[in-house]
């Protein structure tokens, strides 16, 4: 049985600015690297023995920080752990958003990567991931949205309204074909 920790990264400039980040290769910002040092310190209390990354900015700087207190050596960066691709809205606020494209923008063809398509290459990579590393402890450091549809996916029971905090915890217990979540969006390390 696999357990898998999900992280997402911890916050950017963007994230305060309310800005879609999606695939833009945005860097944590202070508050970022801050956030990224106190999970790594929560988690140096657990037994994790492998981390995989999305490759873009925010969530390897973060994973390499995670690593750096953990003692892991190697960090696995797999592209299909990015971000959803935001198309068009890339870089813009609601109110932009608004602005430019109308209260209905949502409807609009904007290049945005389809929910299939996120789906997809998610649970490919988590299916890998686990195919490599039985019975592991295995971090993967990603991005809000993809890890709410990932989650939502292996465990319908959770909701993916609520968006993940930045370097939020969530923990999947992989048990067969069942998939048992132990935590949730869990930031008690920030509460220090």
């Amino acid at each position: 049985m696999a357990t898998f920790g999900f992280i997402r990264h911890g916050s950017t400039a963007w994230n305060k600015e309310r800005r879609a980040q999606g695939s833009s290769n945005i860097p944590l910002d202070q508050d970022g690297i801050n956030e990224a040092r106190l999970v790594a310190e929560r988690l140096s209390g657990e037994s994790w023995d492998v981390i995989y990354a999305s490759p873009q900015l925010r969530a390897k700087q973060t994973a390499e920080i995670i690593a750096i207190t953990l003692g892991v050596d190697e960090i696995h960066f797999d592209p299909r752990l990015r971000e959803i691709n935001g198309g068009q809205i890339e870089g813009t606020t609601e109110s932009e958003r608004i602005v430019r494209w109308g209260n209905n923008w949502r409807e609009l063809d904007l290049g945005i990567e389809q929910h299939e398509s996120v789906v997809e290459r998610g649970l490919a990579a988590v299916r890998d991931i686990s195919d490599a590393n039985p019975d592991k402890n295995i971090l993967i450091v990603s991005h809000g949205v993809f890890i709410r549809k990932i989650i939502s996916e292996l465990a319908p029971a959770l909701s993916e309204e609520a968006a993940l905090l930045n370097t939020a915890v969530t923990v999947l217990e992989e048990n067969g074909e069942v998939w048992e979540c132990s935590l949730y969006n869990c930031t008690k390390h920030l509460r220090k």
